[in-house]
C-alpha cells in the first residue's frame, strides 16, 4: 500500500502542476489537461489513413468479422467481471492478483510486472495503443467519417491510451452498422497484432533458444548455506566437487556423493567463479501438526543430529535413521538457540486423508494426518520414497500401509490401490507434504528455475522431461493453448508454477543459449523476445478490456448500437430512454464488479463482515 500511496502522491502533484500551467496559458493548444489525464492532439496522419482505406470492401469484411468476435468477448467479459467480483466478496483472504497495486500496469508497482522489463512493457503498450486507435481512424475513413484530430492520452507521465476524434455530425449521419464496425475496429486490430507477434515469438525467436547446461538457481533461501556462499538468483552451477552437471538431476546426484563442505563452479553470466558451500541441514518449511511439533516461520530450523550422530546433509540424515521407524532428532535455531530433542516417527507425512480414497476405505479417518513409514515391507522415509514405491505398484493391487496417526499410534492398513491421477502407478488417497515427517529439509538452500519448462511452454525445445509435473504442459501442444499459457505466465505462481515468468529478463538470460539464425543478435534476441512477449500480452489485455460493455469503452458503444437495433423493433414509446437504461445498467454492473474485485474484500473487512 505504501507504493500505491507514493504513486497517488505523484499523480496529484503532476495534476496540480499541469493545471497551474493550463490556467496561465503556458501550455500549447495541442496539449489539453483534464485532472491527471493529459492529451496530445494532432491532425497529422489523416492523409496516410485516407490512402490506406481505399480497399473499402476488404476493410469492411475484416471489421464485420471483428464485430462478431467483439460481441462474443463482450458477453464473456461481462460474465467474467461479475463472477470475479462476487468471488472476491466471498473470499476470506484476497489473492495476490486482487491487491490494488496489481490492477495498475506499472512495472515495479505491479507485483507481477518487474522493473527490469519496463522498456518492453511501455513499448508494447505504445504499439497497442497506436494500432488500436489507428484502426478506429482507418474505419472512420472507410465509412466516410471525418476525423477532427488524433493523439495520445497520458496518466501523469505514463502513456495509457490513444484516441481518434471523429467528427460528431458525420458520426451521427453514418449508419448504425458503420458506427459499430468503427467501434469494433480497435479490438480487431489488437487481436490481429497479437496473432502476428505471437507467431513470431513461438516460431523463429523461441525456436532459436536452448537451455544452457547446469543447475539454474531461481531462488536462494535467506540464511542458507548457499546465501552464505554468495550464490544468487541467476547463477548457473556447472560443476559440483569437480564433476560437471548438465541439469538438476545430475546436480542432486553429484551432491549426494560430495562431502558436507562442497566446492562448486558457478557461471553468473559474466564469467565463472568457484565457491565453497558449507552445508547445514535446515528445515525450511513445516506442515501443521507434524510429529516434531516444529513450526518454521521466517527463519529455518537446523537439524544437528539423529540418534546422537551429527548430521549436516540429507544423505547423512537418512543414513543415520536407517531402517528404524522412529528416531531421536536434535533441532535448534540458526543462531544455535532453542535447542531441543524430539523422538518421532520418520516417514512421508500425509497432511490429510481424502474422503472415499483407498486408505479411507481401509479405515483411516478423513482429514487425519498420517506419517507413513512402510508399504509392503519397503521402508518409507520421505515423500520421494513414497512416490517411487507407489509408482512400482499396479492399481487394483492390495498393499499393507503402515502409518503413525496424530496420536502416535502405529496402525497397519490393507489398502486397495487406485490409479494415480497424474502419473503411472498406484494411489492411496492422501495429500503428501514434501520432505520427511512434515519438515521440508534442504542442506544447500537453492531452488531450481525450470528454464526448460518455460521454454517449452513457449513452444521451444526445453529438453527431455522438461514439462514433467507441470500442470500446464498439455496446453503447449496447440497454438491456442500457447497463447493462453503466454497470457498467464506472468501470473505463474497463481497457477502452481514455481516462479512468475516475466520474459527473458534479468538474470534468467543466463539460463539460455542462442542457436541458429538469431545467434548473431546476442542479447538483442532476448530483447526482441521480450518485446514480442509483452506486446502480445498487452494487446490481448487491451482488446478484452475494451470489450467490457461499459461506456466510454468500445464494448459500451457497441452495446448501445445493439440496444438501439433491438429497441427499434419493439413497440416502446420512449426508445431513447430504453437504450439509456440498458447501457447505464450495464455500466453500473461493470463498475460494481470492478470495485468488488479491487476493494471488495477490504470494504467488507473494514465493515467487520468478514
Amino acid at each position: 500500500m505504501n507504493t500505491v500511496l507514493w504513486v497517488l502522491t505523484g499523480v496529484l502533484a503532476y495534476t496540480a502542476a499541469m493545471t497551474w500551467l493550463r490556467n496561465r496559458g503556458i501550455l500549447p493548444d495541442s496539449v489539453r489537461v483534464s485532472g491527471p489525464l493529459t492529451t496530445l492532439h494532432t491532425r497529422r496522419g489523416r492523409m496516410f489513413l485516407e490512402r490506406l482505406a481505399r480497399p473499402r470492401r476488404f476493410w469492411r469484411a475484416v471489421a464485420n468479422l471483428g464485430l462478431g468476435g467483439a460481441l462474443v468477448a463482450m458477453v464473456g467479459s461481462f460474465v467474467l467481471i461479475v463472477s470475479s467480483g462476487l468471488s472476491a466478496l466471498s473470499a476470506t483472504q484476497p489473492s495476490a492478483i486482487q491487491q490494488p497495486q496489481n490492477f495498475l500496469i506499472i512495472p515495479g508497482v505491479n507485483d507481477f510486472l518487474p522493473l527490469s522489463v519496463a522498456p518492453e512493457i511501455v513499448g508494447g503498450l505504445a504499439i497497442a495503443m497506436v494500432v488500436h486507435e489507428g484502426a478506429h481512424g482507418l474505419l472512420c475513413r472507410v465509412e466516410d467519417i471525418e476525423i477532427d484530430s488524433m493523439g495520445l492520452v497520458f496518466l501523469a507521465v505514463l502513456p495509457v491510451g490513444a484516441f481518434v476524434e471523429p467528427d460528431e455530425e458525420a458520426t451521427r449521419e453514418a449508419s448504425r452498422g458503420a458506427r459499430a464496425r468503427m467501434f469494433a475496429a480497435g479490438v480487431t486490430a489488437n487481436v490481429v497484432l497479437t496473432v502476428v507477434v505471437f507467431a513470431l515469438l513461438f516460431g523463429p525467436v523461441v525456436g532459436a533458444m536452448g537451455v544452457a547446461p547446469g543447475y539454474a538457481v531461481g531462488e536462494v533461501n535467506p540464511g542458507s548455506p548457499a546465501a552464505a556462499a554468495d550464490l544468487t538468483r541467476g547463477d548457473r552451477i556447472v560443476e559440483v566437487a569437480g564433476e560437471p552437471v548438465a541439469d538438476a538431476a545430475e546436480f542432486e546426484s553429484a551432491l549426494s556423493d560430495a562431502d558436507a563442505d562442497v566446492s562448486m563452479l558457478v557461471d553468473d553470466g559474466d564469467g565463472e567463479r568457484e565457491v565453497t558451500v558449507e552445508r547445514e541441514l535446515q528445515a525450511i518449511g513445516s506442515a501443521g501438526g507434524n510429529p516434531f511439533g516444529v513450526t518454521v516461520a521466517e527463519d529455518p530450523t537446523v537439524v544437528t543430529a539423529v540418534n546422537g550422530e551429527p548430521v549436516r546433509t540429507e544423505g547423512e540424515f537418512l543414513a543415520a535413521v536407517g531402517d528404524d521407524e522412529r528416531a531421536t532428532v536434535e533441532l535448534e535455531g540458526v543462531d544455535g538457540s532453542n535447542a531441543t530433542e524430539v523422538e518421532a516417527p520418520i516417514g512421508a507425512y500425509a497432511v490429510g486423508v481424502q474422503e472415499d480414497g483407498p486408505i479411507h476405505d481401509a479405515g483411516a479417518a478423513v482429514g487425519e494426518p498420517l506419517t507413513i513409514v512402510e508399504i509392503d515391507g519397503d521402508r518409507i522415509r520421505d515423500d520421494d520414497a513414497l512416490a517411487s514405491t507407489l509408482r512400482e505398484r499396479e492399481p487394483g493391487t492390495t498393499v499393507e500401509v503402515v502409518a503413525y496417526t496424530a496420536d502416535d499410534e502405529r496402525v497397519p492398513y490393507d489398502v486397495e490401490l487406485d490409479a494415480h491421477p497424474n502419473r503411472e502407478g498406484g494411489f492411496i488417497g492422501v495429500s503428501v507434504f514434501p520432505g520427511t515427517s512434515g519438515l521440508a529439509l534442504d542442506d544447500v538452500g537453492v531452488s531450481e528455475y525450470p528454464a526448460g519448462a518455460y521454454l517449452e511452454l513457449l513452444g521451444g525445445d526445453g529438453g527431455e522431461g522438461a514439462l514433467d509435473g507441470v500442470a500446464l504442459g498439455g496446453l503447449a501442444d496447440s497454438a491456442l493453448g500457447l497463447v493462453f499459457v503466454t497470457l498467464i505466465l506472468p501470473l505463474g505462481s497463481l497457477f502452481g508454477l514455481p516462479f512468475n515468468f516475466a520474459g527473458f529478463a534479468g538474470g534468467i538470460t543466463n539460463f539460455y543459449v542462442l542457436e541458429g539464425g538469431l545467434a548473431f543478435l546476442g542479447g538483442g534476441a532476448f530483447l526482441l523476445a521480450n518485446l514480442l512477449f509483452w506486446t502480445g500480452w498487452i494487446n490481448i489485455q487491451l482488446a478484452l478490456f475494451n470489450c467490457l460493455p461499459a461506456f466510454p469503452l468500445d464494448g459500451g458503444r457497441i452495446l448501445r448500437m445493439v440496444a438501439e437495433a433491438v429497441v427499434s423493433r419493439l413497440p416502446i414509446g420512449d426508445r431513447h430512454a430504453a437504450v439509456r437504461t440498458i447501457t447505464v445498467s450495464s455500466g453500473l454492473v461493470m463498475l460494481f464488479g470492478l470495485v468488488s474485485m479491487v476493494f471488495g474484500n477490504q470494504i467488507l473487512s473494514a465493515l467487520g463482515l468478514i
